[in-house]
């Protein structure tokens, strides 16, 4: 049984990947390090395992003429042999440049251009195709690594290679000459702490991605500051399904595995992930708010689905939950009458949720990536997740604050991670400064002076400030936040967040700086959405179609209302009611440039790119005719035309105002 001591065993001696997994493949030889599932099938490699398949890989790529400080593409799904690569490359003197996969070629090309990638390691054809098909942009580029080899065996191998080729030559050097392996240990030993580590580029929110350096120091304190904080051990469990390109996995999945010594898990596929996370049961869970949106939507299409009594138990556990359940979670006082029946509840309701999410053994979860809805939030911890919220960047190697346990909030982000020292500056933004802050921008002097000081503090880029109780609250982007004609404080992701809690919306672009009122777009849930409509005999043949329907209208005008009531119960934010909204004819989409590769929303793009929408939204329109080019997966151009209603709605006095009177 391993404890957390295992993992502060970790001394700077230890100070790169590479070194890591040499002494996790003696500590820990035999516990599983890597689980991946294909063809319905669970495969295990434990640590020992993994340390020969890093060295064959790292072997093989020295015989195709890797050098110390070539970039290496890596693209592709959460896949074992991607993960080793990373190592594979760091231990001899590389620097592994993950992409993300779902990205269009062109995308893909910005940054392997950028990063002057000398090898790509891809996942399969698809990725493959799409490297080849921009090779000669990448002078540089020398040679293409394959993991699954179907397609791709009529291929020009000149340059191109399977990786299982690349360990066979990396085991035929290792024969050949008697002092390949000593040399290739030889250069683990070279490797620094201070040595870069990877290159991660930001999801070009508001222009160009930026290659964001960390060293082995960046990234592996705060991986160990992380696992302290939350008593992570080598028993942990974590299925790793967000892109391998993201900070985020590059963390959870690969750093703090490596640091304390726990087994990643990769799902078959993305169709799957929810159904092998509840074969798992991971202790340790990360995901982006999206996730936890998706999930509770999913119930909640279910729950209208079941019958009448089932429907009326659960709303009453709910409630009883939403009323005791985080007290219960934090070990605070409950009475006994409310903690029997809330164990009750366990058993019948709460229980049962946790298992259909793979949540059933969890002991810790986190979200970030964007701020979570507060219901959503109290809904998770409420049936007992330990549901917690953090706040970090790329640029910090993940960690700028955590939650403890204990002194959780949805209205807050917690208090600054170990190691990390935040101030507020006069303008009302973010400053950090801590071990994990990035070496700089690649190749972009301007923009590492703009974003950090010579002594280390890091512009956020967030508006937010530390309340009565030491805690981060985050307001939203500084250049975000706003004002209306009037004065009155505008935070778009403020509203958009008390939108995305109902189900039947996915996304929300709000509107309203400079503004006389705040208008919003609505993306619904075709999921949800779809459910009623097929309860209700609603027929439709296209999202557009169902989007445009007056009695979707009404649902999305309900949500609007219910928020527009909540805000004016808020004296800070009753002057940003909603006043006229718009159901967007298309689902936002990061292939039309909407949306980042992290699902994040390009609020400037779509304010460009429905100008006509926006003004229509305040010259007080009831219709106007769209017409809009969409981008097919495979790369194809089309166009969507039609009419989009927009509706007004009511506003409500503060509750200040409503009491005096």
């Amino acid at each position: 049984m391993a404890n957390h001591a295992d993992a502060r065993a970790v001394s700077g001696a230890h100070d790169t990947f590479p070194k890591l997994l040499a002494l996790n493949a003696t500590r820990f030889a035999a516990r599983p390090a890597m689980r991946h599932k294909d063809l319905g099938i669970w495969r295990t490699w434990t640590w020992a395992d993994v340390a020969r398949e890093v060295r064959d890989f790292a072997l093989g790529l020295g015989e195709l003429g890797l050098k110390r400080g070539d970039k290496v593409a890596i693209v592709g799904r959460n896949r074992p042999k991607l993960y080793w690569s990373m190592a594979a490359i760091q231990s001899w003197g590389g620097v592994p440049v993950p992409v993300y996969s779902d990205s269009v070629a062109d995308e893909m090309a910005y940054v392997l251009e950028h990063a002057e990638v000398a090898f790509a390691v891809t996942e399969d054809q698809e990725q493959t195709d799409k490297i080849l098909s921009i090779s000669e942009r990448i002078p540089g580029l020398r040679h293409v690594v394959y993991d699954d080899e179907r397609g791709l065996r009529d291929y020009d191998h000149t340059r191109l290679h399977a990786f299982a080729e690349v360990q066979r030559l990396g085991r035929e050097r290792t024969t050949a000459e008697p002092g390949a392996l000593a040399g290739w240990r030889e250069r683990i030993a070279l490797g620094r702490g201070s040595d870069l580590a990877v290159m991660l580029y930001t999801s070009g929110t508001t222009g160009k991605p930026k290659g964001v350096m960390l060293s082995f120091d960046n990234v592996l304190i705060s991986a160990k500051n992380g696992i302290d904080f939350d008593r992570l051990s080598a028993d942990e469990e974590v299925v790793a399904y967000l892109p391998i390109a993201w900070v985020g996995d590059h963390i959870f999945s690969y750093a703090q595995s490596y640091v304390a010594g726990f087994c990643v898990n990769c799902p078959e596929s993305a169709e799957t992930t929810d159904d092998d996370r509840r074969e798992i049961g991971p202790t340790y869970v990360f995901a982006p708010p999206r996730v936890y949106e998706s999930m509770l939507t999913r119930t909640q299409v279910r729950m209208q689905d079941a019958g009448r009594l089932k429907q009326k138990m659960v709303d009453h556990f709910l409630a009883l939950a939403d009323r005791v359940g985080e007290a219960i979670l934090d070990g605070k006082p409950v009475g006994l009458v409310d903690r029997l029946h809330y164990g009750l509840g366990e058993f019948l309701v709460y229980g049962p949720l946790k298992n259909r999410y793979g949540f059933t053994r969890t002991r810790v979860a986190y979200t970030a990536g964007e701020a979570i809805g507060p219901e959503i939030f109290r809904f998770y911890r409420s049936i007992g997740v330990n549901l917690k919220q953090l706040y970090g960047q790329t640029e910090a190697s993940v960690y700028v604050t955590l939650q403890p346990d204990a002194e959780i909030r949805a209205d807050s982000v917690g208090v600054p991670a170990p190691q990390v020292e935040i101030e507020i500056s006069d303008t009302g933004e973010v400053l950090y400064r801590s071990p994990g802050v990035f070496v700089g921008y690649y190749k972009n002097d301007a923009a590492t002076a703009e974003t950090k000081s010579a002594d280390g503090w890091v512009r956020s880029g967030d508006a937010g400030f530390i309340d009565a109780t030491g805690h981060l609250r985050i307001i939203d982007r500084a250049k975000d936040v706003g004002k209306l004609a009037d004065g009155t404080l505008f935070a778009p992701k403020y509203i958009e967040n008390k939108l995305k809690f109902f189900a039947d919306i996915k996304e929300v672009v709000a509107f309203g700086d400079g503004r006389d009122f705040v208008s919003v777009f609505l993306n619904i849930d075709l999921a949800s959405v779809g459910a009623w409509a097929e309860r209700n005999d609603v027929v439709y043949a296209s999202y557009q179609e169902l989007a445009g329907h007056s009695q979707v209208y009404a649902r999305m005008r309900a949500a609007v209302d219910r928020v527009n009531r909540d805000l004016a119960g808020e004296p800070m934010m009753a002057g940003a009611q909603i006043r006229r909204f718009l159901i967007l004819h298309k689902e936002l989409d990061a292939d039309d440039g909407e949306l980042t590769r992290t699902q994040k929303v390009r609020r400037g793009f779509i304010a460009d790119r429905y100008a006509p929408l926006v003004e229509a939204l305040y010259d007080g329109s009831k219709e106007k005719h769209v017409v809009t080019e969409i981008s097919f997966e495979d790369g194809r151009k089309g166009v969507i035309t039609g009419d989009v209603k927009i509706e007004d709605m009511d506003v409500y006095p503060t509750a200040k105002k409503e009491a005096a009177e």
